[in-house]
């Protein structure tokens, strides 16, 4: 192996670093996303950001009225969603409590939240500084077009905070077989 060879290699590597391959940040219809008992509405777009700006604390989203507030996230194509990354406010800004609804597009205010059963309950880590990656289970968001994320009881009881919201999985395309009929969620690729 000649030594260009192994230095372009480790070129393409290393512009990869740091890179998640498997972000869904590109199917996100971001002109979409909107939150509920948000202090500034426009912020809910604000907190779906790059891989690489996860740990940026610039832009935030605080909760309005009490430390409860609903993000709801559309995505442009249907999508499995294999783990949720957050970026939570810190000390008392730090929400407790998550529940994932998903494909529910209906969720407009707190009384529904509090009355549909949510696909997931999470309770959240407290006192962590960096972005924070949550399992999910994959068979249970399989074929998501959108999720709407409901947190709460923040440690202080008045105000929530969010600095960063990203999901990691894969695509699922409609795709047409040989007999021009569709098939629905074939996966597509890894982003």
């Amino acid at each position: 192996m000649s030594s260009e060879h192994y230095d372009e290699g480790n070129s393409i590597r290393d512009e990869l670093a740091g890179v998640d391959t498997s972000s869904l940040f590109s199917v996100i219809d971001r002109e979409n996303v909107h939150g509920l008992n948000l202090s500034v509405p426009e912020d809910a777009r604000a907190i779906i950001k790059p891989w690489n700006e996860r740990e940026d604390t610039e832009k935030h989203a605080d909760s309005g009225v009490d430390d409860q507030l609903v993000i709801h996230v559309p995505f442009s194509q249907n999508v499995r969603v294999r783990s949720l990354i957050l970026k939570l406010g810190r000390g008392e800004f730090t929400p407790r409590h998550l529940r994932i609804y998903a494909n529910h597009t209906n969720i407009v205010d707190f009384a529904e939240a509090d009355t549909t059963r949510p696909h997931l309950n999470i309770t959240l880590l407290e006192g962590a500084t960096d972005a924070t990656e949550y399992p999910l289970r994959a068979a249970v968001f399989a074929n998501v077009f959108s999720l709407s994320l409901h947190f709460g009881e923040s440690v202080g009881g008045e105000i929530s905070r969010l600095y960063y919201i990203g999901f990691k999985g894969e695509t699922r395309q409609m795709r047409k077989d040989s007999s021009g009929s569709a098939e629905h969620g074939k996966m597509n690729r890894r982003f």
